[in-house]
């Protein structure tokens, strides 16, 4: 943002007090936009600092700390994760139905840093977690007492992220004023800078922080994310005097719900053409208005007005439960279409899952040195290359490609959110493919040239370079700059205007969906494989086992999901986009004028 933009912005903002509009009588809103931001980026800064500073090295902390298995501790990092994202969609509920966007962050602010000190406890304090692992290799997993602490833990940070992800980008839209030009740019850079700063604590998390634990100790290397979400309440709640805080004003999952009552309720009626059907619209409604669609014509039914549906003065029907408007319908057909994009997501989700799960058992197994100076790279630090080449394709993507591409096809974006997202599905066959590949590589080298070391509780360690990893997560990089933004965009634009949060939580419910099914899939071919002649799939030494087989099951499945997607993808129709007939109804007057 440039020198002139921001003096623009700035001075667009006043001080946040309630002023009496003369025409409409009713309280006029001031936005402080750049004067908020600080606080508002630092809170999402900060909690991701504290709870990715977790989360990339949560198997690592389950295997040496809590000395479970490779399986129990994928599982329940697999658990964790859905059940993280899966919490977005519950908060974006209670934060549009009863408390607002304000009040759900700052409580699940509070409740973030709650449970990562109670997590931190689990490593400081003996008693909370069960003792290393002797010489002779005999373990002892964790107690009851134990366990349900460290799952206490983890159920604090889920009701906090579950919180804080789906309100903290509209909260900090929030702060500006929609209806103005500099309001919009100010919205345009929160959002950029929010990912800027999103990307830039990932980072330190999988490096510093990771480095910190691994070397350093669990106490010291928990204690610090606790202490990033420590500052990340305090920078929230230090802003609170100069916030813009939009009330609840009910959630829309209750109009969805009217509109299947309704259409039920209808079923037997003869369909009526679109003009004959309500299409009221609120006069102060933030959603735009949708033209009629022909897919899932049965739902036009809860649109048709009988003799008994009776209208108010206002326009709106008496009995709400009894007769929908057009616009509700639609704004239904919306959600229905999405999800089975969304569905395609989930396996997406669960093939580039393995990315940033196995991925640290095979560096674990791995010639982790870099040169002759006996640094080792931490084994979940190789995560960072999977960012790193997301964020460079994404430049290269945004100032090289797409012009190019503009001047082939026409479009603004160079190509369609849905052709950006099937580019990084079929990716996904790609990076499973190679990540087969460099498995058979490694263990090959393991079991037939000199190891250099063994790995505690794992086995010994292959000759093979960790370095042979990278190209597998530059690829899986490429893949999420490719489709996991392409989602985000997806779902913000395809979603109507009074169903942003609930549109937000989207990704997140897709990747929740998608660890839970990574997770199940991960069980079942432990427990098939184990019985088997050939042995596990995916034993805790990875030299005895055949984790290249497992890669080549999630190869498969993109294959399929690729295949899905493509059918989906064609019949798809864009929000706002109008069939032939409603284009000719609506003409057809103007013709006759």
């Amino acid at each position: 943002m440039d020198k002139e933009e921001m003096e623009t912005i700035n001075t667009s903002y006043e001080k946040i007090v309630p002023i009496k509009d003369q025409e409409n009588d009713e309280p006029q809103v001031n936005y402080r936009g750049i004067k908020a931001m600080p606080y508002i980026i630092g809170n999402e800064t900060f909690e991701k600092l504290g709870s990715m500073g977790l989360l990339v090295n949560l198997v690592m902390y389950l295997s040496s700390v809590f000395n479970m298995k490779n399986i129990q501790a994928t599982t329940l990092m697999s658990a964790f994760q859905g059940t993280t994202n899966l919490a977005t969609i519950v908060g974006a509920f209670l934060s549009d139905t009863y408390f607002g966007r304000y009040k759900t962050i700052a409580f699940a602010s509070i409740a973030s840093f709650m449970g990562l000190a109670a997590i931190n406890l689990t490593a400081a304090v003996s008693w909370l977690h069960p003792p290393p692992c002797g010489s002779e290799e005999v373990c002892t997993g964790p107690t009851s007492f134990q366990m349900a602490f460290l799952l206490c833990g983890f159920g604090l940070m889920v009701i906090g992220a579950g919180g804080i992800r789906p309100c903290n980008m509209a909260f900090g839209a929030d702060q500006f004023n929609p209806n103005t030009e500099s309001g919009k740019r100010g919205v345009n850079s929160f959002v950029n800078w929010y990912f800027i700063t999103l990307t830039f604590a990932q980072m330190v998390s999988v490096t510093i922080v990771v480095y910190i634990q691994t070397v350093i100790g669990w106490s010291i290397g928990l204690a610090i994310p606790t202490f990033f979400m420590f500052v990340s309440c305090l920078l929230f709640f230090f802003g609170s005097k100069i916030y813009v805080k939009v009330k609840a004003e009910g959630s829309p999952m209750t109009s969805v719900v009217r509109v299947l009552v309704v259409a039920f309720k209808k079923r037997h009626l003869p369909p009526q053409p679109s003009h004959c059907l309500y299409n009221y619209a609120p006069p102060k409604s933030i959603s735009s208005k949708l033209p009629h669609t022909r897919q899932f014509r049965f739902l036009d039914k809860a649109a048709i007005a009988t003799q008994e549906d009776k209208i108010n003065a206002d326009g709106t029907p008496s009995k709400p439960w009894n007769l929908c408007s057009l616009q509700q319908v639609e704004a239904v057909k919306c959600l229905i279409r999405v999800l089975p994009i969304w569905a395609c997501g989930i396996i997406y989700t669960a093939a580039t899952a393995q990315q940033h799960q196995f991925i640290v058992f095979q560096a674990l197994q791995s010639d982790r040195r870099v040169g002759h100076s006996g640094f080792m790279i931490p084994p979940a630090s190789y995560v960072v290359f999977v960012m790193l080449s997301c964020t460079i394709f994404l430049t290269i993507y945004d100032r090289i490609i797409v012009p190019q591409l503009r001047k082939i096809t026409g479009k603004d974006a160079g190509i369609t959110i849905l052709q950006r997202i099937g580019c990084g599905i079929f990716l996904t066959i790609a990076v499973s493919l190679l990540s087969a590949y460099v498995e058979i590589k490694r263990k090959h080298l393991a079991l037939t040239e000199p190891t250099v070391g063994i790995a505690p509780h794992h086995g010994p360690i292959s000759s093979m370079s960790g370095l042979w990893l990278v190209p597998q997560l530059t690829l899986n990089g490429i893949a999420e700059a490719f489709t996991s933004v392409a989602l985000v965009e997806f779902y913000y634009k395809e979603f109507p205007e009074n169903m942003k949060s609930i549109g937000g939580s989207f990704y997140c419910c897709g990747m929740a969906a998608g660890s839970y099914f990574y997770g199940f899939l991960i069980g079942t071919v432990h427990m098939t494989t184990k019985q088997t002649a050939g042995g596990d799939w995916l034993a805790e030494d990875l030299n005895k086992g055949s984790l290249e087989y497992f890669y080549y099951l999630l190869a498969a499945l993109s294959v399929l999901n690729a295949a899905v997607f493509l059918v989906t993808s064609s019949w798809y129709k864009y929000k706002g986009t109008p069939d032939d007939e409603t284009l000719s109804v609506e003409l057809e007057p103007k013709q006759m004028e």
